[in-house]
């Protein structure tokens, strides 16, 4: 498996990273490629899609053992499902896929063809293995049913950001903050309403305590 590029997104660190892609769909990316991708003619007729599907590498957790069972986060961690009914990266290949908007394919001076995407759940520099588009009349199954994953699908929390501190962080980057607090960025087993937790988001620590279903923040600082 080669390679082809990298991804550019604000999440430094896998902390607070949405636990799909497209739930926070004001999140963006910028796909950079590999020297020997950056070919113009290997995009010819991408244009004409709206949505690309990544395959990436979860490059932190790569390992040689693997296990049959895993602990989806979304089940409070405690409960073991099947790797295989699972997103987990802790699987025999550490191999991702992410459905994400294409917003724009730009030339960059420096780094030639790069792609402008929204919706990653990946973070800043993950290895892409490679790029496809996404084909609604084949890849999308309105009828389709989603498992155990469904009972938690439109859980969030409210968030009291106060006025001060969000206005901190630049104008451009503030919807797509709120919407990673709002999928409440702690793992699914913390449940502390004493526990102060930093998300590393754009270039800040955004600190914040989570009571209930109520997640306010305390402080921005820079990074």
């Amino acid at each position: 498996m080669k390679i082809i590029a990298h991804i550019h997104t604000d999440f430094p660190t896998k902390f607070g990273i949405p636990r799909q892609s497209g739930i926070v769909n004001t999140l963006k990316g910028m796909v950079v490629f590999e020297p020997e991708y950056r070919k113009p003619e290997a995009f010819r007729g991408l244009e004409t899609f709206s949505h690309l599907w990544l395959l990436w590498q979860f490059s932190e957790v790569v390992r040689d053992t693997w296990s049959p069972t895993v602990r989806p986060p979304r089940l409070g961690g405690n409960k073991r499902m099947g790797v295989f009914a699972t997103r987990s990266p802790f699987r025999p290949n550490a191999i991702g896929l992410s459905s994400v908007k294409l917003n724009s394919i730009d030339v960059h001076p420096e780094w030639g063809t790069v792609l402008m995407v929204s919706g990653a759940d990946l973070m800043d520099k993950t290895p892409i293995f490679d790029i496809k588009p996404y084909v609604p009349y084949t890849d999308s199954h309105p009828d389709a049913v989603g498992g155990f994953a469904d009972t938690h699908k439109d859980y969030s929390l409210n968030v009291n950001f106060p006025e001060v501190l969000l206005n901190q962080i630049p104008e451009d980057h503030r919807d797509a903050l709120w919407g990673v607090l709002e999928q409440d960025p702690r793992p699914s087993y913390h449940e502390d309403p004493l526990r102060t937790y930093g998300l590393d988001f754009a270039g800040f620590n955004i600190k914040f305590e989570v009571r209930e279903n109520l997640l306010t923040v305390c402080s921005v600082e820079p990074l």
